[in-house]
């Protein structure tokens, strides 16, 4: 399977007793380190409010992080654009490539809870075959989560209020991707008629890609624009096959994209054995907790910490699918179960996101898949 790319998916986490400073340290040496196992991509999130992630802005991580590696590709998984505008995100990513040209991926992304203009709902999903909570090939695709709970939250309202100038509006989602692809191509016409011209932007060469969690509005912007598109196992397992055959069903080629193009996300923690993996991965649950209460994700705990947690069973309702859908384990069976996730998914590429409480351990974990991968 070492045919199929590895790439890596960074949170900047930030372990309990550390600061955000050393979480940003962490994130340079792991990238270094993710360019030497051989890793094809390494991406960051976008997060706001949550002290245990640092990963706010992409493209300052991005501008870090490209001065500290030199081959592999960077870039956003992604920037949430409901709070930005098409200009502002063409501007800074081409700022990046200017001195760093060939190594941007540009992922865009929905903000939780945009509002959606007219179409954004995108056609109606796709139907996949699930039988008793496995796909064909026993992939576990678990129960949909509601994330009605956390969009209903205060602190996900004052998030996008800090977010948004007073009385701005996010613009249509497949009208903004449109905007983004004509500034970067110099083609950017106003209603009036008016060019606009983005430099640095105009011309750069990034890779554009869309992520989604589900076969609506961002598979089938992806899909009618001919991009790449990512689809995340690891935050939404339940609609994982959807989002995948959703973007393909919508798929028209390109002028840089002639066939449909799939990346998959997943959650995963590797030591020399199961007991070790498992010790190391203990801190999970309680993290995913922290961000589906809408609290905020915390600073991700030591195993101690979170056995001392009283565990209900609301929360373990809370994550289970996620609980169950982290592939944690030695390099032999989390790799097989990647392959499974491959396989069931069709996908061109795998983005394995990893966080352990102590950065060693973290990196040991990437080090150890890659040597397993390269092996297949």
């Amino acid at each position: 399977m070492s045919r199929i790319p590895l790439g890596v998916l960074d949170l900047v986490p930030v372990p309990s007793g550390a600061t955000a400073a050393d979480a940003l340290r962490n994130t340079l040496d792991l990238a270094r380190s993710a360019e030497r196992f051989g890793y094809a991509r390494y991406w960051f999130a976008e997060h706001h409010l949550n002290p245990g992630v640092a990963g706010t802005s992409p493209a300052v991580l991005l501008a870090l992080t490209a001065s500290a590696t030199s081959t592999i590709r960077i870039g956003s998984g992604a920037v949430q654009l409901g709070h930005r505008t098409a200009l502002s995100t063409v501007e800074e990513f081409g700022l990046i490539d200017a001195l760093h040209p060939g190594r941007l991926d540009l992922g865009l992304g929905r903000s939780p809870g945009r509002p959606t203009g007219p179409g954004a709902g995108g056609p109606p999903p796709v139907t996949v075959e699930v039988v008793d909570g496995r796909a064909p090939n026993g992939l576990l695709i678990p129960p949909k989560f509601s994330f009605e709970r956390l969009l209903g939250s205060p602190r996900i309202a004052l998030q996008r209020e800090l977010l948004h100038q007073a009385g701005a509006q996010p613009q249509e989602y497949g009208a903004q991707i449109d905007d983004i692809l004509a500034l970067l191509r110099g083609t950017y016409r106003s209603a009036e008629g008016v060019e606009a011209h983005a430099v640095p932007g105009e011309g750069a060469d990034v890779e554009i890609w869309i992520l989604g969690s589900s076969g609506g509005t961002s598979a089938a912007v992806a899909g009618r624009n001919g991009l790449r598109f990512a689809a995340n196992y690891h935050v939404s397992p339940a609609s994982v096959l959807e989002a995948a055959e959703g973007y393909r069903a919508a798929f028209r080629p390109s002028a840089t994209l002639d066939k449909p193009y799939v990346a998959v996300s997943a959650d995963v923690v590797v030591a020399e054995d199961e007991a070790t993996a498992r010790e190391l991965a203990t801190g999970y649950g309680l993290w995913v907790r922290s961000i589906r209460t809408a609290e905020g994700a915390i600073p991700f705990p030591t195993p101690a910490e979170a056995r001392a947690h009283p565990w209900s069973d609301a929360d373990r309702e809370l994550v289970a699918d996620r609980v169950d859908t982290q592939f944690v384990g030695s390099p032999g069976r989390v790799a097989d179960h990647l392959e499974q996730l491959q396989e069931a998914t069709g996908a061109d590429e795998l983005i394995v996101t990893t966080i352990t409480h102590d950065h060693a351990d973290r990196v040991r974990s990437y080090e150890l898949l890659a040597e397993e991968w390269q092996r297949r």
